[in-house]
């Protein structure tokens, strides 16, 4: 056996350790049974596709090359192989994707007879399909056949359902053997014309084939519209010809409130009236039979009416705007003003940083600024100096040296500029 199911093999262990050995039998017997129950509801497509992909890996291996370069030794394996575990290994293991859960389960419950075909029956029996989906496993029938028991499909001269339809559920255990016939034929072995169709003329003693009528008409005895014998619902049959009942003009049609009755070829449609209507005869604002609320009647039409212009106050919240709409208007907030906890305000910018003191100078401004400011410092170092005062007078000669060479720097225009304007 290539490989059991691991769930197979679970029960089969705890039914030995709960009944010992000799009620192994019943628990074989159970796990047969629910097997063969499984295989049974695989529906008949499944096997076949199985099958199919099965012929396809033994076409594939079958003149696999084993490259020794002795052609007598490379007969004797290729002989070994064809036959041998190996090959079928190959075969089954590239059977099935490996997302199609269908052909993988139900490779996995015919294992047994898959191994069976391979070593006993493949010369009697190299149908593989007919072998094990319609004699072993019951799930197809042979073409022409269907149902449980493989019933004979209706049929005529021309084969199964005339050569015309098919058998419900042929070549599978499933259907009732109803003929579905092609389009243009009807009968329980399709060999009527249906409704809308004519029997051609044939040269010889043959039947004729069935050809479509006239669009209108359900039945003919030719394809021409003056043809006709009898018409299709929404037709009435003229001269032999099909015309079209006007379903609108004739109160024939039953359309719901707020729409209208449009006709259309053999039949009508209701369509919806414009928002202005309250009920309509017709497309449009002009075919109402009464205006919707927020529209007024102009002469033939149902017109929207302008809230705005024609209300004194139809906005009264402060700062408020109104807005003309089709139908209606509603209530907005002026320019330049923003809805807070449902009131207009000014819509103002936020406010941003606070300006230095010296911001807003010009860089000429500033330079006479720091001409001042150094102008300042050295006369009150002067005066200092002058009452004889020696650590003054130091001060003074060192900071005038000091500040004469930093103000001829960049450095120090760059320090002084930013110690004015605070940055």
């Amino acid at each position: 056996m290539l490989g059991w199911p691991q769930t197979h093999l679970c029960l089969l262990t705890v039914f030995r350790i709960m009944w010992g050995s000799w009620p192994f039998l019943p628990a074989l017997m159970l796990f047969s049974e629910l097997s063969v129950i499984k295989v049974q509801t695989a529906p008949c497509q499944t096997c076949k596709k199985l099958t199919k992909s099965l012929i396809t890996g033994l076409e594939r291996t079958a003149n696999k090359n084993f490259g020794g370069g002795n052609t007598a030794w490379e007969e004797e394996k290729l002989a070994k192989y064809a036959r041998s575990e190996t090959r079928l290994l190959e075969i089954v293991e590239s059977a099935c994707e490996k997302a199609d859960f269908e052909c993988n389960r139900l490779l996995e419950q015919i294992e047994d007879q898959v191994e069976t075909w391979w070593f006993h029956r493949q010369q009697e029996a190299p149908d593989l399909f007919e072998w094990l989906c319609i004699e072993e496993l019951s799930l197809c029938c042979p073409p022409g056949r269907f149902g449980p028991e493989c019933k004979e499909c209706p049929s005529g001269p021309g084969g199964v359902c005339g050569g015309l339809g098919r058998c419900e559920g042929e070549g599978t255990r499933l259907g009732d053997g109803e003929c579905i016939c092609d389009p243009g034929y009807s009968g329980q072995l399709c060999q009527n014309c249906a409704d809308g169709y004519y029997r051609e003329k044939s040269s010889n003693d043959s039947a004729g084939a069935c050809a479509a009528c006239y669009r209108s008409c359900r039945k003919c005895s030719g394809p021409e519209d003056y043809k006709c014998l009898a018409c299709k619902p929404g037709w009435i049959l003229h001269d032999n010809k099909c015309v079209d009942i006007d379903e609108c003009g004739t109160e024939l049609a039953r359309c719901p409130s707020n729409t209208y009755c449009h006709n259309t070829e053999g039949s009508y449609e209701c369509r919806g009236c414009d928002q202005a209507c309250v009920g309509c005869m017709g497309s449009g604002p002009a075919r109402c039979k009464k205006c919707a609320r927020g529209y007024r009647l102009k002469g033939a039409k149902c017109l929207d009416i302008d809230e705005c212009n024609e209300r004194a106050i139809a906005c009264p919240g402060l700062n408020e705007a109104c807005i003309n709409e089709e139908g209606s208007f509603h209530c907005d907030c002026a320019d330049g003003f923003i809805r807070r906890d449902s009131i207009c305000v000014e819509n103002k910018p936020p406010a941003g940083p606070e300006k230095g003191l010296f911001d807003d100078m010009t860089d000429d401004e500033v330079l006479v600024l720091q001409q001042m400011f150094f102008g300042v410092v050295i006369c009150a170092l002067a005066t200092l100096a002058a009452k004889g005062d020696m650590v003054f007078t130091a001060i003074f000669i060192g900071g005038v040296a000091a500040m004469a060479g930093y103000w001829l720097t960049e450095k120090g225009d760059y320090m002084l500029d930013g110690f004015l304007k605070g940055r």
